[in-house]
């Protein structure tokens, strides 16, 4: 169903005597019952032309562009209603950079903007109606989720060879399964990887940043691969194709690669998860010794920091995103047995890692261990894990958490150090511990005025009740965040 405000913008420019549109992803989503995230609409209409007819009808519109696209604002409160971009019907002269056309012409007619466009499934245009014009038979190939180019593909990815990782990129994101390539449009992709050199390398990221968090990433990795694509954009993955590992894995390390990532698509997880996932054995390749199933890998995550921080620059990612990537890279080897590493270990990792990074860490272990065709991602010993990460990250229960101190206490009541101030200490925490609401500077002034007055021998008394019922707490709370990882 077409909007109210998109149905309004194309009614308006045909009661002024134009053509006028919606095309592109917009209908192809449409015609699938999925909701589109915006809206492309055609027109006859000449920039100016666009801009009079909506000053006309109150609207503000902006025209700041080569490719003669105006942007009509709209009352609408859904984000891609607010902003309507219009173009007109246009056609596009040799593209010499592979990446831009070298002109831009207006045409008369709709069939000439629709065949400049890359896959049938995008040149399919429908007025406020919901007529239809489909001069590629994209209708037919979105039927049977085909990705097939408009018209030659080797002229296609001439003009723009990212249009090349954008087949893949369909193939993976358009619907519940995967799309298929058309046989001369997969065999133009190959026929012209190499002019995946000439594009710029934020928008090869782009793409591949679209591919990676699709729910079929790693067939879309496997996918460029097999398109000779993969080539240009992550050479270092490749590497690993054909590898063999030791006894301890069934698959070779492209395998194992494209394995982990897809485990991290199937849980969801995040961009930096699933980027540490793919490339996480990436130094592999160059740490190799030895044959069959002795053979080590040693230091490969150290390596495959490097060659990880190096492709990721290389791809113009930001360097927030590099240094937490790399990072889970460099560690995701961490050493772990419940008998052989205390909290002191537990406490190194988690400063090396960072508290906010550490779950993310934990996942890329869980997609290391599913992509060596292990059954569980997470056993015991990483809920045991999990249990010490979570207890040493939590504050202690100690003094320290009160709102007075121990050298706040000797000036109130005129004293030198010694027992009385633990007694003292024990007693205010137990007391705090039993309700929160107590942790006053006020009231725990009051408190050691009281205090202050009662013999030694009594406050002792108190202290050690005080300080079974820390024990108590603090043994209640352990067991409560072993429950919480199912530990014992």
């Amino acid at each position: 169903m077409i909007p109210k405000q998109i149905q309004s913008v194309l009614e308006t420019l045909r009661k002024q005597g134009f053509e006028a549109y919606i095309v592109g992803g917009c209908v192809r989503d449409t015609l699938r019952d999925q909701l589109p995230k915006d809206w492309d609409i055609t027109t006859n209409a000449t920039p100016e032309q666009i801009q009079n007819v909506f000053k006309k009808s109150g609207n503000k519109t902006f025209y700041e562009n080569k490719f003669g696209t105006v942007t009509v604002l709209t009352d609408a409160q859904e984000p891609s209603l607010k902003e309507l971009e219009i173009t007109p019907f246009r056609t596009e002269t040799k593209y010499t950079d592979k990446r831009h056309p070298d002109e831009i012409k207006w045409a008369k007619k709709l069939k000439d903007d629709l065949s400049r466009r890359d896959f049938t499934v995008n040149a399919i245009a429908m007025d406020e109606k919901g007529k239809i014009i489909d001069n590629a038979d994209g209708q037919k190939d979105l039927k049977n989720n085909v990705i097939r180019t408009v018209g030659k593909p080797e002229k296609r990815f001439a003009e723009d060879a990212l249009r090349m990782m954008r087949a893949v990129r369909f193939t993976v994101c358009l619907g519940p399964s995967m799309w298929e390539i058309e046989e001369k449009t997969a065999q133009g992709i190959i026929n012209n990887a190499k002019n995946l050199k000439l594009v710029s390398k934020e928008r090869i990221r782009d793409e591949l940043v679209k591919i990676i968090q699709s729910p079929r990433a790693g067939q879309g990795i496997e996918l460029l691969r097999r398109l000779k694509l993969l080539q240009y954009i992550i050479p270092e993955l490749e590497l690993g194709f054909n590898v063999p590992q030791n006894k301890h894995h069934i698959y070779q390390v492209y395998q194992h690669n494209i394995l982990s990532l897809q485990y991290a698509a199937k849980q969801g997880y995040s961009l930096h998860a699933r980027i540490a996932a793919l490339l996480h054995d990436i130094g592999k390749p160059q740490t190799k010794r030895g044959t069959g199933e002795n053979t080590t890998f040693y230091n490969h995550e150290i390596v495959g920091a490097r060659i990880t921080n190096k492709i990721l620059k290389r791809l113009k990612f930001s360097n927030k995103d590099t240094e937490k990537i790399t990072k889970l890279v460099r560690w995701h080897l961490f050493y772990y047995n419940v008998d052989e590493v205390g909290t002191s270990s537990v406490r190194r990792l988690l400063r090396k890692v960072g508290k906010d990074d550490i779950e993310e860490l934990l996942q890329v272990r869980y997609c290391d261990r599913i992509g060596s065709s292990v059954p569980k991602a997470e056993p015991y010993k990483l809920r045991h894990l999990k249990y010490l990460l979570d207890k040493v990250s939590q504050d202690p229960i100690a003094p320290s958490m009160l709102k007075i101190s121990g050298d706040e206490i000797m000036k109130m009541l005129d004293i030198k150090p010694g027992p009385k101030i633990g007694h003292i200490l024990s007693y205010l925490l137990s007391y705090v511990l039993s309700d929160p609401k107590y942790n006053t500077k006020e009231f725990l002034t009051q408190k050691v005025e009281e205090l202050g007055k009662l013999p030694d021998p009594e406050l002792k008394k108190l202290a050690e009740k005080a300080k079974k019922e820390i024990n108590q707490i603090t043994t209640k709370k352990d067991t409560m965040t072993k429950q919480k990882y199912w530990v014992s």
